[in-house]
């Protein structure tokens, strides 16, 4: 299938203001990709492209005062598949995992594990590993956080989020991810495009999406605690620690958002 996606995000600035952008598909997904997923600016200003330390693209440029919008539309191929489960995907012990997942196995900015180590022994020490233990780890968090724009907190933490109870995507990706690092399972935050596309009515309100992967076996695997089903039509912008580490813009000076549109659906 083929997959229209892209955005348009206004903001308002009261002086020339820098930013870093993290919103271009990941390179794991380009060659998919039908066009290019060219980042527009009105007005027009020079951009300059780089790959941060987790490997995603990020664009900087100094939007102007006033109105500043940013854009992008493409059109992506996709397999059409579901999300892959494998249920006989074993746990790899911490002495045997690589070198590059270790980083994913520590606490980080809305992670503490430290926090939540005991818990997660407690809760899920007794039950199956690999597989088995990451869908238990999802099938809690599903349960224990209520969903609702209303709750949207961009500071609230995995903790914050155990104890409150409520809150959106990022929300329940960071306290799975948190949990499976307490198990000593490596889990990485990922930001994306995700439409209704195989689902059935009523649909939300469309917007980015956030949730994780689990390192089992000798592998990645896409876990998703907010929707705790397999999806069709899944498009990666960035991966990190956590959702400090793939912010979709960040900002060096004052600013309103304006505007706020994202759009993920089939075509022919």
């Amino acid at each position: 299938m083929n997959i229209q996606l892209g955005f348009e995000i206004a903001y308002q600035f009261p002086q020339p203001t820098p930013m870093i952008l993290t919103l271009s598909i990941h390179y794991s997904r380009a060659s998919d990709l039908l066009r290019p997923d060219l980042l527009l600016t009105k007005p027009a200003v020079p951009t300059s492209a780089y790959r941060d330390l987790f490997g995603n693209w990020c664009t900087r440029l100094v939007a102007p005062a006033g109105r500043f919008v940013l854009s992008t539309d493409t059109v992506i191929h996709d397999s059409g598949a579901l999300d892959i489960v494998v249920p006989s995907a074993l746990q790899t012990p911490v002495e045997y995992l690589p070198e590059s997942t270790l980083l994913y196995l520590l606490g980080s900015r809305y992670c503490e594990t430290d926090l939540l180590s005991d818990f997660a022994w407690q809760r899920f020490g007794a039950g199956p590993t690999g597989w088995g233990r990451v869908q238990a780890v999802c099938d809690f968090v599903h349960q224990h956080i209520e969903f609702g724009y209303q709750y949207a907190r961009r500071t609230r933490s995995a903790f914050e989020a155990f104890k409150e109870g409520q809150g959106v995507c990022r929300d329940y990706a960071h306290l799975a991810i948190t949990l499976c690092r307490c198990l000593n399972i490596p889990a990485r935050y990922c930001t994306g495009y995700l439409g209704d596309i195989g689902t059935l009515p009523p649909y939300g309100t469309m917007d980015f999406a956030g949730w994780f992967e689990a390192f089992l076996g000798d592998r990645w695997y896409t876990f998703d605690a907010r929707n705790n089903v397999p999806r069709i039509g899944r498009v990666l912008i960035a991966q990190g620690r956590d959702a400090s580490d793939v912010a979709l813009s960040s900002t060096f000076g004052p600013n309103e958002l304006d505007g706020f549109k994202v759009w993920c659906d089939e075509v022919q």
